[in-house]
């Protein structure tokens, strides 16, 4: 009987036992927590831990030159490299294309004073053909394309984050040169999608916005050689990083610096040597005062086409410059007698009223749109000119011939008085 009892009593201490370990594994959370993060780890596999870092082997440039930057990565993970200026230029662009969904006109002006002078990022090597497909598409290519395909897209970031003003435009607005009512500020999706289109107008080709550089290794580490062209911006640069867009190094600093007679433009955003443009403008005011104009019909396309300036800013810079050789014209034409004042302050009343309209113009259209416009009329005119120049239009046309005679013995007339003055 007594081992009955005996039996049962270590049978209810055991079952009791059993009962307490099993409440206190229940209510253990700390164990469950372990299992069910130790399953999502096997389901989820997380990203490889560790940090960027990123090292330069040269502190400053002198006007460009290269900068090797190297660094380490998570394994397995790739880099990218965002390098830009800290001056900032002036960019806008007018949005006047077809919208896809509505088949209407926006006409909208995007504006901002906070582009970088100077933006490029970096992707590694095995993106080039990405690149190399997007320089194929000539004017057509597309930013956000490219940052799309080469995996950049997540950590474009200095750009993305200026300040972009929008107007609403009208028709007739765009016309005679309105920006148009300010609109409200765009949310950032939004301002990252414009800040690629501006990034595009400010530096138009594919090598100078992204380049395969970055090269891999399988430990991580990594190494690029960034190319830092002649003819940019002064002062301070940052360099970041970024495996994605939650990690990326510290920036790291450098300095390119530039001597006279090098120039930097602030509103172009670029450096030149100033006499080169010194001497093409001599040469030019020559010739354009000989024709009867002040040259800024040639220094213009001159201008655009041989230094990278926005020719937002070149038309703005030639008016000016013009009066110089204007002046000088109209004090030497007047003291031959060959300016008509009756008919030169009409036209001026008119080109009074063209110039209100001009320089919102400029900030309307394009640098292609530009050239294509300027073209057009330099070979109108040119084609104008030689017509009137050919032997069958001076016959037939003997009031021409007068005046060309005219000229001459107004001209003959102007040296024989000279002569006799100075003897």
């Amino acid at each position: 009987m007594k081992r009955t009892w005996v039996g049962m009593l270590v049978a209810f201490i055991a079952m009791f036992i059993m009962l307490v370990q099993n409440g206190a594994s229940a209510d253990n959370p700390k164990e469950d927590v372990a299992a069910a993060a130790a399953e999502a780890e096997v389901a989820n596999p997380a990203k490889p831990a560790g940090k960027v870092t990123v090292q330069v082997d040269k502190t400053s440039l002198d006007n460009g030159g290269t900068i090797t930057v190297t660094g380490t990565a998570p394994m397995g993970m790739p880099v990218y490299i965002e390098v830009w200026a800290e001056k900032q230029v002036r960019v806008s662009r007018f949005d006047a294309d077809v919208d896809k969904e509505t088949g209407q006109r926006p006409y909208r002006l995007y504006m901002t004073h906070e582009m970088p002078a100077y933006y490029k990022m970096f992707v590694p090597k095995e993106q080039k053909d990405k690149i190399d497909a997007a320089k194929k598409e000539d004017s057509k290519w597309s930013l956000s394309k490219v940052l799309k395909e080469t995996g950049a897209e997540t950590v474009y970031s200095a750009p993305a984050k200026i300040k972009i003003d929008r107007y609403q435009a009208t028709l007739l607005g765009s016309i005679i040169g309105s920006r148009g009512t300010l609109l409200d500020p765009m949310d950032p999706k939004e301002n990252k999608k414009r800040s690629m289109q501006l990034v595009k107008v400010r530096f138009r080709d594919v090598d100078k916005v992204i380049g395969a550089n970055v090269q891999m290794n399988p430990d991580g580490a990594f190494k690029a050689e960034i190319p830092i062209r002649e003819g940019l911006a002064p002062g301070a640069y940052k360099i970041v990083a970024f495996v994605d867009k939650d990690t990326k190094s510290d920036p790291v600093t450098f300095e390119n610096k530039i001597n006279f007679p090098t120039i930097y433009l602030s509103n172009a955003g670029t450096s030149l040597n100033i006499f080169l443009p010194f001497f093409l403008t001599l040469a030019v005011a020559c010739f354009g005062v000989l024709m009867g104009a002040g040259g800024g019909f040639l220094l213009n396309p001159l201008l655009v086409s041989i230094w990278p300036l926005p020719h937002t800013i070149v038309a703005g810079t030639v008016i000016p410059t013009v009066l110089f050789s204007q002046g000088s014209g109209i004090y030497n034409y007047s003291k031959i007698k060959f300016i008509n004042w009756k008919l030169g302050v009409t036209i001026g009343l008119s080109m009074l009223a063209g110039a209100f309209i001009g320089p919102k113009l400029t900030e309307m259209i394009t640098l292609a749109q530009f050239k294509f416009i300027f073209g057009w009329i330099l070979l109108v005119l040119a084609a104008l000119m030689f017509w009137q120049t050919m032997p069958a239009y001076l016959e037939k046309n003997k009031k021409e011939q007068a005046i060309l005679r005219e000229f001459q013995r107004r001209a003959k007339e102007s040296a024989a008085a000279k002569v006799a003055t100075a003897t």
